[in-house]
Parts: C-alpha cells; structure tokens; sequence
C-alpha cells in the first residue's frame, strides 16, 4: 500500500528526468533550494512554480498526488505561518487577546508557507525520480573529493539514502499504529494539549521500537551480504556523464542565476 509521505518513496520510470545521473540531480536540487531562498517576491515564484511544473511533467509525476502528500507537513506550514504572522510588525489589522495580527504579517505567512510547500516539491522530485541505489552513489560521488582530507562520504551517503528510504515506511507504520489504537478505543484528538501529548505515548512506544526492530534487521541483511562499506567495493553499473546532464545542469545554473541576478538588478 503507497504511503502519503512523498518524500523518500522512489517511483521508477524510463523519463529523461529519471535517467538523468544522480549526481547532477543532486547538485541541481542543491541550487534550487539556494535560489529559493533568494525570491523576495511572490511573482518571482511564478517562473519557479513553472520549472517544477514542467519537470513534473516530464517525469510523469502526478502534481496533486505531490500535493496531497504535503498533508503530514501541514502542521509546519501552520505553525511557520502563524508565527510569522505574530511576529512581523506593520499595519494592524485586528487584536486577538494579546496578539497583533498585522497586513505585513499575513502577507509574510503566505510567503513562508508558499517557500515551504515549494522546497518540499522540489527535493521531493529527487527522492521520487531516483532511486535508493543510485541515490547513495550520487552522494557518493558528490562527496567524493572530501575523502582527501579522509571523510567517509560513503558512509554518509549510505545513511542519508536509508534514512530517506524509511521516511515513508515510517509514515505509514505510524498510520497503522494509530489506527489499531483508535480501534482499541484510544483518542488522539481530544482533551487539552498535556493530554494530547500523553495520547501520543502508546503511539510513539511501539513506533520507536519497530524502527529499531527495523533497524537491526537491516544491519543484519547488510552483514549477511558481506558489506563492509566502500573499502574495495564495485558497483554493477558505474556512473558515467553524458551530454543531457551537462546540459541540464547547464539550464538549472542559468535559470537560477538570472532569478539571483534579477534580485539584485532590478
């Protein structure tokens, strides 16, 4: 059964996106979420929302499916754009009890929420176009020259993979968890926020310790499977760069140089 939780779930395709090297991928979501982070505008989100649109397109990704599975993140979004609405100062609107809820700070919610909901989509195209093999290889590679000064870019690359692979299947333990102590009569829901907190403890018990049953057992199949991390080893299918990367690259350097560029020019 798919889980919500976008994020870390590979789905596997034979789409220009999904035979980019993993490496460029890698490197170009990096530069996307820099660029982000230099938009001071809402219709300077207008030409992003378009590049993600049209990668989602060729990769034949479905956008509301990517959407809906913004659902588990709903709580950050809420949260970020409640706060910034607390604490930016501007216009008054209106008071609510002590709080001061000014035009500034809506508009500035709005904005955070729409950056969160953006780098969310973004580094979720990585995950759903690349798988967990290639994903580690790509980490890998782009570590790779910190292993001059001995950095175990391929240790590191390993759990940084894993831990995204497990993102969903930990998403979706926990919503059998919750469904089987909602059948036991158990309430998530109600009763004061001390209460709620105490609610959540015959949830997150059993789904701390399936994640290190989990664990365990994958120590256990990689130990079986002789694995000693990257000292003398192979890989079945060695990465090689091809022309489309370059170029691809070359498209995300350029389109995030000119928002960067026009930040600062106009």
């Amino acid at each position: 059964m798919p889980t919500k939780m976008s994020l870390g779930q590979y789905i596997p395709g034979d789409t220009f996106i999904h035979n980019l090297d993993p490496r460029i991928k890698i490197i170009a979501t990096l530069i996307y979420m820099i660029g982000i982070f230099f938009v001071e505008s809402f219709y300077m989100y207008i030409p992003i929302l378009i590049f993600i649109l049209a990668i989602i397109f060729i990769a034949k990704l479905n956008p509301i499916q990517m959407l809906k599975s913004l659902k588990p993140l709903l709580f950050v979004i809420i949260f970020t754009g409640i706060l910034n609405i607390l604490i930016t100062p501007g216009e008054v609107l209106f008071t609510v009890w002590k709080f001061v809820v000014t035009k500034e700070g809506l508009i500035r919610a709005a904005f955070m929420s729409i950056r969160i909901v953006l780098l969310v989509m973004g580094t979720s195209i990585l995950t759903l176009t690349t798988s967990a093999i290639s994903l580690t290889d790509g980490l890998e590679g782009v570590m790779s020259p910190l292993k001059i000064v001995k950095f175990p870019a391929h240790e590191l690359s390993m759990m940084i993979s894993i831990a995204l692979r497990f993102i969903p299947t930990l998403f979706e333990e926990a919503d059998k968890i919750r469904k089987a102590q909602m059948a036991r009569g158990a309430s998530f829901d109600t009763g004061n926020i001390f209460q709620k907190a105490k609610s959540m403890i015959p949830l997150l018990v059993p789904l701390f310790l399936n994640s290190f049953r989990r664990a365990d057992e994958l120590a256990t199949a990689m130990v079986s499977r002789c694995y000693r991390g990257s000292e003398g080893r192979t890989r079945l299918n060695p990465l090689k760069m091809k022309t489309k990367d370059f170029l691809a690259l070359l498209f995300v350097i350029v389109f995030f140089a000119a928002i960067i560029a026009y930040k600062y020019l106009a």
